[in-house]
């Protein structure tokens, strides 16, 4: 059995920055590549970054790209999403998610087979 726990979401100014963690146990965690997902009220679930398992190569949504960091701790079996700059369409409910032998491409929630329970961002403007 899988377990991934997110945590760090909250409410933020537009400009501001959160850091999300994704605590997993349960499996070899370096045997997963890692992804996090976001969903907005009324939306689809959206592909936001990904990285592999060794934590050499990361895959980024272009709305995205420049402002988010991912990043994994494999040695404290942790996923971190950094998040600067943030704007109000940001707002959702950020959810990580492991794939196994997966690699960084993937950006389709059906590659992924475990997920956490999500943690709400809320970006003021």
């Amino acid at each position: 059995q899988v377990q991934l726990v997110e945590s760090g979401g909250g409410l933020v100014q537009a400009g501001g920055s959160l850091r999300l963690s994704c605590a997993v146990s349960g499996r070899t965690f370096s045997s997963l590549s890692m992804g996090w997902f976001r969903q907005a009220p009324g939306r689809e679930r959206q592909f936001v970054a990904a990285i592999s398992w060794s934590g050499r190569s990361t895959n980024y949504a272009d709305s995205v790209k420049g402002r988010f960091t991912i990043s994994r701790d494999n040695a404290k079996k942790a996923l971190y999403l950094q998040m600067n700059t943030l704007k109000p369409e940001d707002t959702a409910v950020y959810y990580c998610a492991g794939n196994p032998w997966g690699t960084a491409q993937a950006m389709r929630g059906v590659e992924y087979d475990y997920w956490g329970q999500g943690t709400q961002v809320t970006v003021s403007s």
